[in-house]
């Protein structure tokens, strides 16, 4: 008889807006906002469950699951936000410390491990940091192990949070959970213009909502001639300047002429290899 018989896994996360683990437990009687203690790679943590359990039939990965520990009582819930409260004047000590060392690194955020075991201090730096003073002084102070990990721009958006240039908060920091890999590609798919700074997002890279439709763009586009193809229309040549896949419009010029037409009004005018015969 299988082990999965009766038993359940569901979605931890670790702090707000980070990506969610899956674990084991043996009962659905996990709730949504509820804390709990588990064991992961970085030792004892405390995480929140942002999904209520499913049957382990659901679930498709052939990844083993660690299971949860236990539910987290008043006296861990509060130990947990002492914890918080710790790391960050451990984190306002770092900085001074960095400060007088005058290490080249930006201080993100510090977090202690549930039972104290360790305390872990992300940074970003553009170079590599020779810590090993600042190593000394934040172990001979906090009396823990200590751990520092740099991270990039886009991770530093997702910790920091902010808002874009839509007005709203950063889509890291709420909701998304991996970063896709963006490329320039995915703006030219779309024709919008290739200015950096406008496509930029607070992290200094590419905005991530830039492949939210780069799917349906790329389907699109192939409705539609390629920029420079010549076209005879009205007795004269033309030739695509650009088009607008949402209005299904598309510019022809000539030496003499632009005129603007609509996708219905070139069908034939062109060989469309996307076509089927």
């Amino acid at each position: 008889m299988s082990d999965n018989i009766n038993q359940f896994f569901l979605s931890i996360a670790f702090s707000r807006g980070s990506k969610p683990y899956y674990f084991s437990c043996p009962t659905d009687e996990f709730k949504n906002g509820e804390y709990v203690i588990v064991e992961t790679i970085r030792g004892t943590e405390v995480g929140v469950v942002v999904r209520e359990p499913l049957p382990m039939s659901e679930y498709k990965s052939d990844l083993a699951l660690k299971p949860i520990i236990k539910k987290a009582d008043k006296n861990e819930t509060a130990r947990h936000y002492q914890n918080l409260n710790d790391a960050q004047e451990a984190l306002a000590f770092c900085a001074k410390q960095i400060e007088y060392l005058k290490l080249d690194m930006h201080l993100i955020s510090a977090e202690y491990t549930f039972d104290r075991d360790k305390i872990i201090f992300t940074y970003v730096a553009d170079q590599r940091v020779d810590f090993r003073e600042l190593l000394k002084i934040l172990a001979s102070q906090l009396r823990t192990r200590i751990e520092l990990r740099q991270i990039g721009s886009r991770d530093k958006a997702k910790l920091v949070g902010g808002v874009g240039v839509c007005g709203l908060p950063l889509c890291c920091n709420s909701f998304l959970r991996d970063f896709d890999g963006i490329s320039i590609n995915r703006a030219k798919n779309q024709n919008l213009t290739l200015n950096i700074p406008k496509l930029t997002g607070q992290c200094s890279r590419l905005m991530c909502c830039l492949a939210y439709e780069d799917d349906y763009y790329k389907e699109a586009n192939k409705k539609f001639p390629p920029i420079g193809q010549a076209i005879k229309l009205r007795g004269e040549k033309y030739f695509v300047n650009s088009f607008n896949v949402i209005s299904e419009e598309i510019k022809l010029t000539n030496e003499n002429d632009s005129i603007i037409v609509s996708l219905d009004e070139i069908k034939g005018k062109w060989k469309n290899p996307n076509e089927e015969e």
